[in-house]
């Protein structure tokens, strides 16, 4: 796919990319430590893909599958290429992935002042089903958001 003249590109990561996470990860949201992005690619079900633009990863989503159901552990686009559409693409790529796997529902967590996060995530019809109360670091509640998927 083209967008402004990029090739983009999706593939799945595995731990040799550590470095390469835990960087994209301290330099956006800072949600995890080199330790448990490590514990992340030994977790059971679990999936990391990296969006590349040529040869540059510029997001990561990791999701873990468990029977039916998905979850979005982690989803970021590095901010020098947000708001272009990449975020956008590589969201209804882990949609079409998931439903090819045929699972019935793909859950994620936000925190309840992420607004532009929420409001991405909404457009892609998640819907808030929850609230973890001073879930983050910050203190900030995260929301439970959920969307339903049409399994082929």
């Amino acid at each position: 796919m083209y967008i402004h003249n990029k090739i983009l590109s999706i593939k799945q990561i595995n731990e040799k990319d550590i470095d390469l996470c835990y960087e994209l990860d301290s330099t956006t949201i800072s949600l995890w430590s080199k330790k448990q992005w490590a514990n992340e690619f030994k977790k059971e079900g679990t999936k990391i893909f990296g969006l590349l633009s040529k040869n540059l990863v510029i997001g990561i989503c990791v999701f873990q599958s468990v029977l039916d159901e998905a979850q979005i552990n982690y989803f970021v686009i590095n901010q020098k290429f947000r708001k272009n559409g990449f975020g956008s693409y590589f969201m209804s790529y882990l949609i079409k992935k998931c439903e090819k796997l045929n699972m019935k529902k793909l859950l994620l967590e936000v925190s309840q002042s992420n607004v532009t996060a929420d409001r991405f995530y909404s457009r892609f019809d998640f819907s808030t089903v929850g609230i973890r109360k001073n879930y983050y670091k910050d203190g900030s509640h995260a929301l439970l958001k959920e969307k339903k998927l049409t399994t082929k």
